[in-house]
This record gives C-alpha cells, sequence and structure tokens, in this order.
C-alpha cells in the first residue's frame, strides 16, 4: 500500500470511529455532569432528587416527531428512587412534562402522598396534565414566574369526558347513538374516579372544602385540557405555590437538552439515601 492510499485509509477510519463513538461519549459526558449536579443540589437542600424530564419538543425518528410522556418505565424508576429515600429525607422532585398515563401518574403522587418527609415539586418551565398531578401532590410547588400547570380532566380517546358528557345533556336520548352513550358511561366514572384522587391529595395540605372546589375545577372540564394555568392563578386558588427557584434548577435543564431516544427520562444518584444525623429535617405538615 503506498503512502497516498494509506493515509486516505486512515483517515477514513479515524473519520468513522469519531461519527460512531463520540456522540457516545458526549452522552456520557452529559450524564455525569447532570448527575454530579443533581448530587450537589442533594448536598446543599439535605434531599433526594429525582427528575422526571420529558424534552418531546424536537425528538423525531425519520422526520416523524415522537411524543414522550409519563409511561409505566417512568412510575417504576419513580416509585424505586422513592423507596430508596429514607422517611426523614425530604424529595425534590422536577417536573417538565406534558403529562401522560392517568395510572402512571396516580401512582407516582399517591407515593409522594405516603412520604413523610416534605416533598417539593420543582416546574421551571410546565408541568401539564399527568404533570400538574404531580405538583399537587407536593408541599411546596415551586415554579418560574412563567412556569405553568394544567387541568386534569380525563380524556377519552381523542375527547374530553366533559365534552362527550355535554353532547349527551344536550341531545334526546333516542338521537343518540349507542357508541356515544357507552363513551358517555366511561366518562362519567372517568371523572368522577380522577376527581375522587385529586381530592385525595388536596386534602393533605388543604382544608376540605376547598379541596373539593378545587378538585373540581382541575378535573370537571372547565377549561380545555391544554389551558395554562399560571404560577399567580395558582397561587390565587391557595395551592402553595412559591417563586424561590434554585438556579442549579435551570443549569440541570440545560444539560438536558433535546432528548435522545435512549436517554431515559426519569433520573436520580443511584444509592440508597439515608438522613445526615446531624442535619434537622423538615417534615411533612399534617
Amino acid at each position: 500500500m503506498d503512502t497516498t492510499n494509506f493515509i486516505s485509509t486512515f483517515f477514513w477510519i479515524i473519520f468513522l470511529g469519531s461519527s460512531i463513538f463520540m456522540p457516545f461519549f458526549r452522552q456520557k459526558r452529559l450524564e455525569a455532569m447532570r448527575l454530579a449536579l443533581m448530587r450537589k443540589i442533594q448536598k446543599d437542600r439535605g434531599s433526594r432528587v429525582i427528575t422526571l424530564i420529558h424534552r418531546q419538543e424536537s425528538l423525531s425518528f425519520l422526520g416523524i416527531p415522537l411524543s414522550r410522556y409519563i409511561n409505566i418505565e417512568d412510575s417504576e424508576q419513580v416509585l424505586r428512587a422513592i423507596r430508596m429515600t429514607a422517611d426523614d429525607v425530604p424529595i425534590d422532585l422536577i417536573v417538565h412534562t406534558p403529562g401522560g398515563l392517568v395510572l402512571a401518574a396516580e401512582q407516582i403522587a399517591l407515593a409522594l402522598v405516603r412520604h413523610k418527609a416534605k416533598v417539593t415539586v420543582f416546574v421551571p418551565h410546565y408541568a401539564m396534565s399527568g404533570g400538574t398531578l404531580l405538583a399537587l401532590a407536593a408541599d411546596e410547588i415551586v415554579m418560574d414566574e412563567n412556569a405553568v400547570l394544567g387541568p386534569v380532566d380525563p380524556q377519552i380517546g381523542s375527547y374530553p369526558a366533559a365534552s362527550i358528557l355535554s353532547v349527551v345533556e344536550r341531545k334526546p336520548i333516542e338521537q343518540v347513538d349507542d357508541s356515544t352513550l357507552i363513551l358517555a358511561d366511561i366518562s362519567r366514572k372517568a371523572i368522577a374516579q380522577v376527581r375522587e384522587t385529586v381530592l385525595h391529595i388536596l386534602k393533605e395540605n388543604l382544608p376540605d372544602e376547598q379541596a373539593g372546589e378545587l378538585a373540581d375545577l382541575f378535573t370537571k372540564g372547565y377549561f380545555t385540557h391544554d389551558y395554562p394555568l399560571s404560577a399567580t392563578q395558582l397561587q390565587a386558588m391557595g395551592l402553595p405555590v412559591s417563586f424561590d427557584m434554585p438556579v442549579e434548577v435551570y443549569k440541570l435543564m440545560e444539560l438536558c437538552p433535546q432528548a435522545g431516544t435512549n436517554r431515559p427520562s426519569v433520573g436520580y444518584v443511584p444509592m440508597p439515601h439515608r438522613s445526615d444525623p446531624g442535619r434537622e429535617r423538615p417534615r411533612r405538615p399534617r
């Protein structure tokens, strides 16, 4: 092999190797930076930090958008992180999501309610639908001033459950087909079930009457499902919203650029987290 061919072959080997391995090393570096920042937040706040971040804006495969949302895998991982956290260690959950499966979101929310120490949910940008359910389970919701939550009214297929019931109520029964009546029956049950869950969650921190009013507001279709409820609106409703967002949370979001298909959406430092005997731990208010 002459020198020219050798140099050309060597160049292509280097080029192909870098094309294959550089994204892998770049991803590993990002993961290491995220874990380091999470450890810093944990040390500063004396808490267990869990992230639930879905970057769906530009995630695509062959030009076809792929949505990221709360699923059963997410709930399994978050529940595991909560189990690994001692009862006297506060939990800081950082949420950035469009929502997802009701079952998965309810599992996480109820686990947060059962945790004995203080639970804080940080919303730097948005936590819609199932993400809002997680925020409602917190003792404190820390939001950016421009961040939003949303309604948690059930969706039956592609339609809001409240809208299906509205159609049935407005038309004579003989003009409503059987499939719509079946959907209306499912919708009625879905709204009652989700409202009961939201009411149970809100009663942890709010008086019964106020919890009931907010449960109706969030679940009975007073807003469209994608309606953004601002931090100031939520604060006026009586929810425990504050604006003291740590700068490290914004930095952590910057380390979660458009997600790759192999990056898990849930993150936590992978080791049991126990309390520091020398540090006073805030307890969940009862």
